[in-house]
């Protein structure tokens, strides 16, 4: 009955709701219009990813990384000051130098891990100068930061591939740590390290322990089961062969623990500084993107603007009342039909249930026991049911909450929205306020205006062939109309059929997982798959052939399967991939042992070349320096008799004219000034800043004494030398003389110029 009120008032209305479209056609294709384009600017926005407030949270944190690096960077470079010895530089000797293969320092190789902390002294006693050593991977890396590293300064290498390194013997140890349990450990386990330094870690620390004090230190070097090396937490060093040293700090104490706090620091500096890179690249990367988002934005809200305003006209306008009412009645007509569908369908459903009903009750009658079994049974199924469907409302209640809070969210945003639009609604009045003050203006100029009537005539029409204009759009609006049903017609077919699709490849998909469970090579062949030229080429295949002769074979498989063992040809492939394996290993040894022997030979000519250029520097000093100490003299330096000079040299000795053929010729002062003659020229060749000669004039006369004197002030120009002489001939080249003299039981040292000693 409701239907066919609906049905008639439709009748009534639909031909005033049809002339109200037309005269709305043209407000409703410009509101779509806008529709379409704001809808366009969202998706762009969304593809942008634009959140408002995002660049200042940016700026915030990268202004707190800033600062957080400057505090880092000046308490890293604090301790560096203090540990300035461990700086260590180089330059890269080739082009496209790995710098891994240089590890470092020794000193920074290792860690010092907190409950080892207080063993920090002990342990840079038992490194000693080793804790400076540089580690390299392999001799040649070695080789070739010494010729070509441009080194700063001197520095012990230590190649990885060459150090022979050694642990104490875990016998030892163990005794060690029976005879004081809990004192003494084995100074290589109290440092972390990585394993590709173990060696050189072995090199420093592996045969030395540590001990908690004196008392121990000793009861363990010089016990039998043990003699080894020990270092006490004051740095007190005992050694089995009888060597004891300490009895105060060693200066250096406190390196490792500064060195442990500057390694924690440069640690999170570089992790900061890589947050700090991290998020400049997200800045700049979205710099551009939010600029084009800021635009879009304005856009957007200039489109929302004009949908307002267009919505509140066709609103406004009497004709989309109608227009509203026919839509909704049809809406209802529909919904009414839906209803009436699923009450049939309902009561289809109930008569079924009913004549079911009846039809358990006749069975109940004539057979209960049974009938109680059954519905015994449907209850345990309905049981079940029941709680595998509670745990799946668990989740849809979740999400319900969920919902809930969302829902109140989008309230809260449309009242904001509402009060949104009644300012623009304001704000519009305010405009038609302006408008219709402006037409009253414009009145009273088309009357004070009366020569402006033609022009007026002619822009009507100018409009009238807009009119027309407008109505031939409107029917070519009709059109694209009628062709969008069509298309969404099409496009209904056309999603049935890829629903149909997706469940055919949803089945495709899981007989083919099945196959690649049951069979390997599909995995291992699929990059094959559909190639022209190779076994599955699918296009030029019969599938109707191939799947009769996959049954022969399968059957034929499933005989042969009893006799032969199937998991061979597995096996073969993973033999033959080890072999070739083993193959290329052995070609990399072989490479690798080319390559060592080249660099030993390298080494070697290296060796010879120094050895030659310093014995002939050596061999033209020890000559003069000889002829200075005993004028008219001279001596040298020559290799054995058929050898090399890396085989060994002998000094051979003129006196006069006559060349001695050995030193038991010469007397006990000419071999001393000749052994004077060769440490001199050694020296010369590589100065030192600073020597100490103690009585080297003891067993000369005086005018030996003098020449040596000589020979210090002339040759040896850029070094010091402190004397200790009792001859005058001494004292007469010295810049300073310090006299000792022993008075009232004390000894008194007077300072003396070579004027005062004459």
């Amino acid at each position: 009955l409701k239907i066919s009120h609906l049905e008639a008032r439709i009748k009534e209305d639909e031909p005033r709701a049809r002339k109200a479209e037309k005269e709305n056609a043209g407000l409703l294709s410009d509101l779509q219009i806008l529709r379409s384009q704001a809808g366009k600017l969202e998706k762009e926005l969304e593809k942008l990813g634009f959140t408002p407030g995002s660049e200042e949270e940016q700026q915030a944190e990268k202004t707190q990384l800033e600062k957080r690096i400057r505090l880092l960077q000046g308490e890293a470079e604090a301790l560096k000051r203090k540990v300035a010895g461990l700086d260590f530089s180089y330059s890269d000797p080739s082009p496209n130098f790995d710098r891994r293969q240089v590890k470092g320092l020794v000193a920074q190789l290792f860690n010092l891990p907190e409950s080892s902390s207080e063993a920090g002294t002990a342990l840079e006693i038992c490194a000693g100068g080793r804790l400076y050593n540089v580690v390299v991977d392999s001799a040649e890396t070695g080789t070739q930061l010494l010729q070509n590293g441009k080194l700063r300064r001197r520095v012990t290498i230590v190649p990885l591939d060459k150090i022979a390194a050694s642990r104490a013997p875990a016998d030892k140890v163990a005794a060690a740590q029976r005879l004081a349990p809990g004192k003494v450990h084995l100074a290589l386990t109290l440092v972390g390290y990585e394993h590709e330094v173990e060696k050189a870690m072995e090199f420093v620390f592996g045969n030395t322990l540590v001990a908690a004090d004196a008392a121990t230190a000793k009861k363990v070097t010089f016990d039998p089961a043990v003699r080894l090396k020990s270092v006490t937490l004051e740095g007190d060093v005992y050694d089995p062969s009888g060597t004891l040293s300490g009895g105060s700090a060693a200066q250096g104490s406190g390196v490792l623990l500064t060195l442990q706090k500057l390694n924690g620091i440069t640690a999170e500096l570089e992790q900061e500084e890589e947050k700090l890179a991290k998020l400049e690249r997200a800045i700049a990367k979205d710099a551009q993107k939010l600029k084009s988002a800021r635009q879009i934005k304005q856009e957007l809200d200039l489109k929302s603007h004009e949908i307002q305003l267009a919505e509140s006209q066709i609103a406004s306008n009497s004709s989309s009342s109608i227009i509203a009412n026919v839509a909704e009645m049809k809406e209802t007509i529909t919904a009414l039909r839906t209803n009436i569908q699923t009450a049939e369908q309902r009561r289809k459903e109930a008569e079924a249930e009913a004549k079911r009903i009846e039809k358990d009750m006749k069975d109940f009658s004539s057979n209960k026991s049974g009938k109680l079994d059954q519905v015994q049974k449907e209850i345990e199924k309905l049981k079940k049911a029941l709680s595998k469907a509670q745990a799946s409302i668990k989740p849809l209640q979740q999400e319900m909450r969920e919902a809930g809070i969302e829902a109140e969210q989008t309230g809260a945003d449309l009242a904001a929205a509402q009060e949104e639009m009644s300012d623009a609604e304001t704000t519009l009045e305010g405009h038609r306020k302006e408008m219709a003050e402006h037409e009253r203006e414009s009145k009273v100029a088309r009357e004070k205006h009366d020569e402006a009537q033609a022009t007026l005539n002619d822009e009507r029409a100018k409009l009238s062939g807009f009119d027309e204009e407008i109505a031939d759009l409107e029917r070519a609006g009709k059109r694209k109309a009628q062709q969008i049903s069509d298309e969404k017609l099409e496009a209904q077919k056309l999603t049935h059929a890829i629903d149909n699709f997706a469940k055919q490849q949803q089945q495709s998909q899981q007989a083919l997982t099945v196959l690649e469970k049951e069979h390997d090579w599909i995995h291992e062949a699929s990059a094959s798959f559909g190639k022209p030229g190779t076994p599955y080429d699918f296009h030029n295949q019969n599938m109707t052939e191939h799947k009769a002769n996959l049954r022969t074979v399968t059957e034929r498989f499933q005989g042969m399967k009893k006799k032969i063992n199937p998991a061979v040809m597995a096996t073969i492939d993973s033999v033959e991939k080890k072999e070739a394996a083993l193959k290329q290993m052995m070609r990399t040894v072989i490479k690798d042992k080319r390559k060592i022997e080249e660099t030993i030979g390298s080494l070697d000519e290296y060796k010879i070349a120094a050895l030659e250029k310093t014995w002939r520097k050596v061999d033209k000093d020890f000559g003069l320096i000889f002829n200075d100490l005993l004028p008219g003299n001279t001596a040298k330096l020559v290799p054995l008799e058929g050898k090399g000079v890396a085989e060994g040299l002998e000094v051979k000795v003129c006196l006069g004219k006559v060349w001695k053929q050995s030193l038991t010729e010469l007397s006990g002062g000419q071999r001393s000034l000749i052994a004077l003659s060769l440490i001199m020229a050694l020296l010369q060749y590589s100065p030192a800043p600073l020597y100490i000669l103690d009585e080297v004039d003891a067993a000369l006369d005086l005018s030996h004494t003098q020449n040596i004197g000589r020979l210090i002030r002339t040759r040896f120009k850029g070094s010091q030398f402190i004397v200790v002489s009792l001859k005058d001939g001494m004292f007469g080249n010295a810049n300073r003389i310090f006299r000792t003299r022993f008075m009232d039981g004390t000894s008194v040292v007077q300072v003396l110029g070579p004027g005062d000693v004459k």
